[in-house]
């Protein structure tokens, strides 16, 4: 559910509450209170009847695929009902997936339809909204009407007539024109005052009942939560799979070509240098040097390549040490700061960490900047970790960039990776995890 009422960036001299009579957005809420009850009164018509008529025939074959289509025709006003929240109240709501049969055939939709948690919520949309549309609809146009009338009441008081002894709205009359009658200049002024306070409180009441009319459209006119979980999920698994199999393409990539490749050609040295070794000691006592500096430089390969799979450091000193590690392999001076009351679950330190070791990494390589900083803490219950540096910025998760994969990997784990990069720079990338995964 997202709400957009689009971006104002124009500058307002006059407060809130002597704007809100006035902007589109009242006379928006104000009309779709006014559309809801014709619309409602409809709906629960077709709801009951086909309902009723569905329930009654169940004795026979016809009783299913009348409801059936009593609850498709829920789904299709529930349809018109987003669209109307959608475009008067800057309310989105996602649609519900479609109905599918497991087999092919009417009896198996019908069967679907049926069993849909989502169909029965439209129908529970259509009778529980019909009592709210009418008080709304009752409040909101009495509170408009008087408001208005009140507050203009100056502008049509000559039409009462002063010849029958009526010269204002009367609070009290016998009906010969004996009464209290509002007439005199204080009197209208004091109506008009009045009708002024509630056309200013008339847009939050209308606004109130509008957040009714939002929430019934949002928890029963939505997809099921527990659907758009199991989506959620299945595009997590999804991005774990490929993440994890992009993960293996290059730990097989840099053994083969750094590491197996230096181990190769260090057997074949040593291979020549035992061939010459009683030959030409000297030229087999250079090639063992070599050899041994080969040897030296695969074994740092292979640190690195265990370092990038999972650190010792990580495991055995937390996320403090681990990240202090990495900004001292950084080009640019990083301040660490990591104030954790515990250590969180060990596959979200994982994911904390090479967080941060590839944010550091895009500081090196792309940022341009002098200095750097990284702070980890917990909040609500939750990992922040905030990495910050003073480079040139435009960083951003377009065009495929390292930082859109980041932000898959994080969503994969119900995390939020948020970039302030304007250009010019400074550049902050919150990310925000699950303390336990």
């Amino acid at each position: 559910m997202d709400t957009d009422y689009g971006t104002r960036t124009r500058r307002h001299f006059l407060p809130p509450a002597l704007r809100a009579p006035f902007e589109a957005r009242t006379w928006l809420a104000f009309g779709y209170l006014m559309i809801s009850l014709p619309i409602s009164i409809a709906l629960f018509t077709y709801a009951v009847t086909m309902l009723a008529l569905g329930a009654g025939l169940l004795v026979t074959f016809l009783g299913v695929p009348v409801l059936a289509a009593g609850l498709i025709g829920c789904r299709g006003f529930g349809m018109l009902e987003r669209a109307r929240a959608r475009g008067m109240l800057g309310l989105n709501v996602a649609e519900p997936a479609p109905v599918r049969g497991k087999k092919s055939g009417p009896l198996s939709w019908a069967g679907a339809v049926l069993r849909s948690g989502v169909s029965w919520r439209h129908l529970l949309y259509a009778v529980l909204h019909l009592p709210w549309a009418i008080f709304a609809f009752t409040v909101s146009l009495t509170l408009w009407a008087t408001a208005w009338g009140l507050f203009s009441y100056p502008l049509w008081r000559w039409t009462f007539s002063e010849n029958l002894g009526q010269s204002g709205i009367a609070l009290y009359s016998d009906g010969d024109g004996n009464g209290f009658f509002l007439d005199t200049p204080f009197e209208v002024t004091a109506t008009s005052a009045v009708g002024l306070l509630l056309v200013l409180a008339s847009p939050w009441v209308i606004r109130g009942l509008t957040s009714v009319d939002r929430l019934m459209v949002a928890e029963l006119l939505g997809p099921s939560r527990l659907a758009t979980r199991v989506s959620e999920l299945e595009s997590d698994r999804g991005v774990v799979v490929d993440t994890a199999a992009a993960d293996l393409r290059r730990i097989e990539r840099d053994l083969h070509d750094g590491a197996q490749a230096r181990l190769v050609a260090l057997a074949m040295d040593l291979g020549l240098a035992k061939e010459k070794l009683t030959e030409d000691p000297e030229a087999a006592a250079r090639m063992v040097a070599e050899a041994h500096g080969e040897v030296k430089t695969a074994l740092q390969e292979l640190r690195d390549l265990a370092r990038g799979i999972h650190p010792a450091i990580l495991t055995d000193r937390g996320l403090d040490a681990a990240l202090s590690a990495v900004a001292s392999r950084c080009t640019v001076p990083v301040q660490v700061e990591v104030d954790l009351p515990a250590r969180p679950a060990a596959a979200i330190e994982g994911i904390a960490y090479f967080t941060v070791s590839e944010l550091l990494q895009n500081i090196s390589k792309h940022a341009g900047a002098t200095r750097a900083s990284v702070d980890v803490w917990q909040a609500y219950g939750r990992l922040m970790l905030q990495v910050t540096d003073d480079g040139r910025g435009g960083a951003d998760t377009s065009g495929g960039s390292g930082l859109a994969g980041l932000a898959e990997r994080l969503d994969a784990v119900d995390g939020i990776l948020a970039i302030n990069s304007p250009a010019g720079g400074p550049t902050t990338v919150t990310a925000e995890l699950p303390w336990r995964g």
